[in-house]
């Protein structure tokens, strides 16, 4: 099974990022502007947390807040797991399942440098499934 630099290398690095006192309306634009279902909160290089679909789905309207006025810090999931590029995809797949997430910053030490969704993982374990299937039916074959 591949690794979580394998995902990297062919989704990419980039990084997207806001500060804690950007407004959860502005994460919510950027978010759209970029198609992605989640965010994280950096502040001097240091990871502090993560924000995504699902916590404004469920944290906003129940705790009350207009997006326009309340900064992410409020809403944001601190201290989100995290994995390192020499993570295993079957090491995030358990992680991501025991821990119900579907996002998952990459790190190598402090330093964020990419993150990994679930479709992403999905995406990575059928495109190995379709290798060994070609490499079987060519054994077969011969």
């Amino acid at each position: 099974m591949g690794k979580v630099k394998d995902i990297l290398d062919r989704k990419g690095y980039k990084v997207y990022s806001v500060e804690p006192q950007t407004t959860v309306y502005s994460a919510i634009e950027q978010m759209c502007e970029r198609n992605i279902g989640g965010v994280l909160i950096i502040e001097s290089g240091k990871l502090l947390g993560i924000f995504t679909e699902r916590d404004y789905a469920r944290k906003l309207i129940l705790k009350g807040k207009s997006s326009k006025d309340t900064p992410i810090s409020e809403l944001m999931t601190a201290n989100p797991f995290t994995v390192s590029p020499e993570s295993s995809i079957d090491q995030c797949m358990q992680l991501m399942s025991d821990k119900h997430i579907r996002h998952l910053p990459v790190a190598e030490g402090d330093k964020v440098i990419g993150m990994i969704s679930i479709g992403d993982v999905v995406t990575q374990v059928i495109q190995e499934q379709k290798t060994i299937i070609q490499h079987l039916e060519s054994y077969i074959s011969q």
